[in-house]
């Protein structure tokens, strides 16, 4: 949960949970529910979701209100409704934002209330099933992250897996059926009440603002039955436990084994390298991927064969590098033209022309956030070269919004030189980061 330290009460519960889990496959957990209202629980729960500096939801209440208001009235009523079972779940607020293709991806706000009590069913329910989790799994996991799945694909590549499937789903939350997610469930919990609570969230109306200001709700997923809100605290959990299906369905119908073929998984984004062909692979996928209700998105998802070829996984471009000091060729990672291209872009919003009426100190800070948060991700294989066109952009943008901010007619080349940025603004400069980086090929 973020960088706060859980509670020892609560993590001592979570520890109980996850032993139990683990040292018992078939144990079904029964007496749950009575967990979620704990004052312990509730309260770093309350804790998680307010270090997130999330949006009200449709009620409009936000963490100042609740704050002015005192937070521990407010939590003594939230258990109290959670005791007594008269707890409701609100609807979610919808909005769009912006994806790298210039589409827009629905994300759902609950109420912070809501978003209180699925963080709280997170911590009681999440170590029970991070027991059950496969190693293929690396998304919203403790001790895993996008780095270790990246690292097993380059791994994997590097011991003869050479022809992969690059696969991808199409809207993945919005298909997961809810029968089959909550037999998932249940497999494991058999608290009705935990069970009421999480349906119940998957049923709830969704709410939206339209252009004129009006509100409209709709309960698609109630309605079809299937899909779970992207941006509620349940949801990672969800998704993964419902991955969790194909997985294991690839294991035990023996494919792993019969097509050489091993999965690496990060949330939705999947891809499965193969020793054997890739083509075989696919078709089992799709067909798997059909009895478990979930659509492939075939436009986006091809066999490639490495290194004739490359495919882009989680950031990176896995495929044909050379060493820039012997021109020695391998198999490695690189960030890939589009996470490129995104970097570059949100530069540029940082630093337009309506922004010059900033302070210059601000800017820098700003840009220093954005350019060191891209660099910590990106920093597996070789990546000088992206980082000194970065710079090079950086430095370009930046001159030119000050030229603009002091209204000078010349590119300021001599009153702002390379130096003044770094040495006097403190600008971040990415190039010499590569010297302490780790590499992917080492």
């Amino acid at each position: 949960m973020g960088n706060l330290l859980t509670p020892p009460s609560v993590q001592k519960l979570q520890t109980a949970l996850h032993a139990k889990a683990k040292d018992e496959p078939g144990c079904r957990f029964h007496a749950l529910y009575d967990k979620l209202y704990r004052e312990d629980v509730l309260r770093y729960a309350y804790d998680c979701c307010r270090a997130n500096h999330g949006a009200a939801g449709v009620d409009g209440v936000r963490f100042e209100d609740i704050k002015s208001s005192g937070v521990e009235p407010w939590l003594g009523e939230l258990a109290k409704t959670l005791k007594e079972k008269t707890y409701q779940a609100d609807a979610i607020r919808r909005v769009y934002i912006p994806k790298p293709n210039g589409k827009l991806r629905p994300l759902g706000i609950p109420t912070i209330r809501d978003r209180v009590v699925q963080t709280a069913m997170v911590l009681v329910i999440g170590p029970i099933f991070e027991a059950d989790l496969p190693p293929e799994q690396y998304a919203y996991r403790p001790d895993r992250n996008a780095h270790d799945a990246i690292r097993q694909v380059h791994s994997l590549l590097n011991t003869g897996h050479t022809q992969v499937v690059d696969a991808d789903l199409a809207a993945y939350y919005d298909t997961i059926p809810h029968t089959e997610l909550m037999k998932s469930v249940a497999r494991r919990v058999v608290d009705r009440h935990v069970l009421h609570l999480i349906k119940m969230w998957l049923e709830v109306p969704v709410e939206e603002t339209d252009e004129r200001g009006g509100k409209k709700r709709t309960t698609q997923h109630r309605d079809e039955k299937r899909g779970i809100p992207q941006g509620s605290p349940l949801s990672p959990l969800l998704s993964n436990l419902y991955m969790r299906r194909f997985v294991l369905g690839w294991k035990r119908k023996g494919l792993e084994g019969r097509l050489r073929a091993r999965i690496v998984a990060y949330a939705d984004d999947l891809v499965i390298c193969c020793k054997g062909p890739a083509a075989h692979a696919l078709e089992a996928m799709r067909s798997l991927m059909s009895q478990i209700k979930l659509v492939v998105n075939e436009e986006k998802t091809r066999v490639c064969r490495v290194p004739e070829e490359t495919f882009d996984f989680l950031g990176y471009t896995f495929g044909r590098c050379y060493s820039p000091t012997t021109g020695r060729v391998y198999l490695g990672t690189r960030p890939s033209k589009r996470s490129i291209r995104r970097v570059i872009e949100r530069v540029h919003a940082e630093t337009e022309r309506r922004s010059a009426r900033l302070d210059a100190a601000e800017t820098v800070m700003r840009l220093n956030r954005l350019l060191q948060g891209w660099a910590g991700y990106f920093c597996l294989g070789p990546v000088s070269k992206s980082y000194k066109a970065i710079d090079r952009y950086t430095l370009r943008r930046f001159r030119r919004w000050l030229c603009i901010k002091h209204k000078m007619q010349s590119r300021g080349r001599t009153r702002f030189p390379d130096e003044y940025f770094y040495t006097r603004l403190g600008l971040v400069c990415l190039a010499p980061l590569t010297k302490s980086r780790p590499w992917a090929n080492a």
